[in-house]
């Protein structure tokens, strides 16, 4: 039960709202017009922007020269390719571009300026504005986009973007192959110069020995000699490790702390902890880089995100710090480990020499260490052959995959992204005008709430309609009549007596809520239902019920209380069958003041005994004494409220107004000009009216008004020529 009564209570809001886009629709598409017709004329003036493209493969090359351990061929890098969109943007890559383009001649008119522009703000200007730089997930081809107003302009600076950087490339790779090589014949000139020695120093302990006829290569089982081979072998493995860990160390020492973000690679550094710091600092890099076209630099946003950049290069630079101190400790470590090791193989030899068994063995120990220096110096030699081979071998670590071509049409501005754009936000914006709109609309909203503010029954609900008057009496629509008929009975159904020549007055708030269009049908649908009514227009200031109706607007109600026409000369007899009218006469400068309290309270006395209503069109209540003083002496007031016009304070202030005036009693409430199909209570009453409905098709209507018009032309004119005698009714 729960359950079903909350999706009731959703569904009923999720109705409303529709209702509301519905009664607000004008005002939406006003909005999503106005708001697509300065999205097309802003795009018409708008700058045409070119983009023009080129994709570079770009592989990762095999990694610095390392003499002990196996080279691996390139594969997919992440990491790699960040450094890469980062080196593009570079001066190194940017400022050869901009020269031999001549950019700071030619984007000084885009940028706003007359004379050349300094090469750091056309570099700024292109790396912001012009440049951009992708790659599609999970491959190594790097796309290359430029935009420009020229498109001849976009198209070389790209091509010349993949040149330079070409070119850069290989450089980088060539020059880090050279230093390896040279690192790697500096170790084998060393490497040489020990094995002379050692050769030198065994030939001296062979003189002093004399032991000229011992073969080198012969072996002794002994198993002090093994343990002293074994030592020396420890200790050759122990110089070559420490060899490569100080120059690991020297080389990374050597590197600018600035630039080692840049230089590092998965291969030099096997640390997870840097590797996930470089990939985010890269990956918040490239986010300052998108972000910064699209937002202002004072932006949080950005300056939320180069914050962030900032920490994490805070972070990274002090892994490398750590990185350089273990990389120090480890070759420190290493160094001892064979300064120990040295320091026991020399106790070792002095506790062989005391022997006096031992005698040949620093001789033995001198052939050892020679044939170890050799095979260094020969695996050195080999490697060395190795990379020299390799190194002339041409390498393909970038390709430019295609020429970027001048592009035909403009990318920007996109011409269905800026009118989806506009729709969306002339739609959230229409709609979201008409909610704000609906929220501080403060006039009455339903049945319920008038009667429950107002605290007076609601005595009929007119349906709005675009012509009220285009059908002559008699012939109108029964679904057009049927609202007044009800309000006819209505009314009669709220007095509390029927007597004959009650008069009614029917007031309004403000004016221009259709109060006197009203009133006129009504006192059709009483004469209709055969009470004989005189219909009295009492607006001196606007007088209206002659143009709606084309009776004769003179003499009239002013003349009679001013004493200038009597009774019978401004009483138009028989407009329509049962309904006399009073016309409101020449009211220039006339207004009903207090004076003529009594004179109006004696022509409604003389009025009882000849009609059966009398209704009074009057104007509205508030700023308009004319009203006030009518109202004071009626019977029945009757106060029209337009749907959705007037605040609520103002519509009760016309009821305070209205039963200020001798404790008057207020008949009820008329709701004007109510949406068809509403999708408030309003709908109920609406809606039910159609089914009286007989409408005639579209040229019957038009045939009908232009003789209803005809019709009333010769009333009017019967009329006139009769002196207010009532024309013949035709049959």
């Amino acid at each position: 039960m729960v359950h079903s009564h909350h999706v009731g209570k959703d569904g009923a809001s999720l109705a409303e709202f529709f209702s509301l886009l519905r009664l607000r629709k004008a005002l939406i598409f006003l909005i999503v017009g106005l708001v697509l017709t300065t999205t097309l004329a802003v795009t018409a003036f708008l700058p045409k922007w070119y983009e023009s493209k080129t994709n570079v493969l770009v592989e990762k090359p095999e990694g610095e020269v390392k003499l002990f351990q196996a080279q691996q061929s390139g594969y997919y890098d992440p990491n790699f390719l960040q450094d890469q969109y980062k080196i593009m943007q570079e001066a190194k890559v940017l400022n050869p571009v901009i020269e031999k383009l001549g950019l700071n001649e030619k984007l000084s008119a885009p940028y706003g300026s007359s004379v050349p522009l300094p090469t750091d703000i056309t570099l700024d200007y292109l790396r912001k504005k012009m440049l951009r730089i992708d790659s599609p997930r999970g491959s190594s081809v790097i796309e290359i986009g430029v935009m420009a107003q020229d498109p001849q302009l976009a198209a070389d600076i790209a091509n010349e973007i993949a040149r330079v950087y070409s070119i850069d490339r290989i450089n980088v790779a060539t020059s880090s192959q050279r230093e390896g090589l040279a690192e790697l014949r500096k170790q084998l000139e060393a490497q040489e110069r020990n094995v002379s020695s050692q050769r030198d120093l065994l030939e001296k302990l062979r003189k002093d020995l004399n032991i000229s006829g011992v073969d080198l290569n012969a072996r002794y089982s002994d198993i002090e000699i093994e343990t002293l081979r074994q030592m020396q072998n420890s200790l050759i493995a122990l110089s070559v490790d420490a060899i490569g860990r100080k120059t690991r160390y020297e080389r990374f020492k050597s590197i600018p702390t600035e630039d080692r973000v840049n230089l590092v690679n998965s291969e030099l550094i096997q640390d997870p902890n840097i590797q996930n710091l470089l990939q985010a600092y890269l990956l918040s890099d490239q986010n300052i880089t998108k972000l910064r076209p699209r937002l202002g630099e004072a932006h949080p946003d950005l300056i939320a995100a180069v914050d962030s950049r900032a920490k994490i290069r805070e972070q990274l630079d002090a892994q490398l710090r750590g990185y350089e101190s273990g990389l120090e400790i480890a070759y420190k470590e290493s160094d001892a480990r064979v300064t120990e090791l040295k320091s026991q193989l020399a106790q070792a030899k002095v506790d062989q020499i005391l022997s006096a068994r031992d005698r040949m063995r620093p001789f033995e120990e001198a052939a050892q260490k020679l044939d170890d220096e050799t095979r260094l110096f020969s695996t050195l030699k080999v490697t060395l052959r190795q990379r020299e081979i390799d190194f002339q071998v041409p390498k393909r670590t970038i390709e430019i995959l295609n020429h970027a071509e001048p592009a035909r049409q403009p990318t920007k501005p996109s011409w269905r992204l800026n009118l989806l754009f506009a729709v969306l936000f002339g739609t959230v914006l229409g709609v979201g005008t008409a909610v704000l709109v609906e929220y501080f609309d403060t006039s009455f909203r339903n049945v319920a709430e008038v009667e429950s503010r107002i605290q007076r029954a609601v005595l009929g609900v007119i349906p709005f309609s675009e012509d009220p008057l285009q059908a002559a009496p008699g012939e109108e629509d029964p679904a057009d009549t049927e609202p007044f008929r009800v309000l006819h009975t209505n009314i009669n159904l709220a007095l509390k007596t029927n007597e004959r020549g009650r008069s009614l007055v029917m007031l309004s708030a403000g004016p221009g809520e259709g109060k006197s269009t009203t009133v006129l049908r009504l006192v059709r649908a009483m004469a209709a239902a055969g009470e004989r009514v005189l219909f009295i227009d009492a607006d001196l200031r606007r007088p209206t019920q002659h143009q709606l109706s084309g009776w004769k607007k003179e003499p009239g109600f002013a003349d009679l209380l001013q004493g200038k026409a009597d009774l019978k000369v401004v009483t138009q007899v028989g407009v329509a069958k049962n309904l006399d009218f009073i016309p409101a006469g020449a009211c220039n400068g006339f207004t009903l003041s207090l004076l003529y309290i009594d004179r109006l309270k004696a022509l409604l006395k003389d009025l009882r005994g000849r009609y059966d209503r009398i209704v009074f069109d009057a104007p509205p209540v508030i700023g308009v004494s004319d009203a006030s003083v009518l109202a004071s002496v009626v019977d029945d007031t009757v106060l029209l409220i337009q749907h959705r016009r007037n605040p609520q304070s103002m519509v009760l202030r016309a009821q305070q107004i209205i039963e200020g005036l001798n404790n008057k009693h207020l008949l009820g409430v008329v709701l004007n000009r109510v949406p068809q199909n509403s999708g408030e209570d309003y709908g109920y009453y609406t809606r039910n009216y159609s089914y009286y409905s007989n409408r005639p098709s579209r040229s019957d209507r038009h045939r009908s008004s232009a003789e209803n018009k005809e019709t009333r032309e010769e009333r009017i004119a019967y009329t006139e020529r009769n002196g207010g005698s009532r024309p013949p009714i035709q049959k």
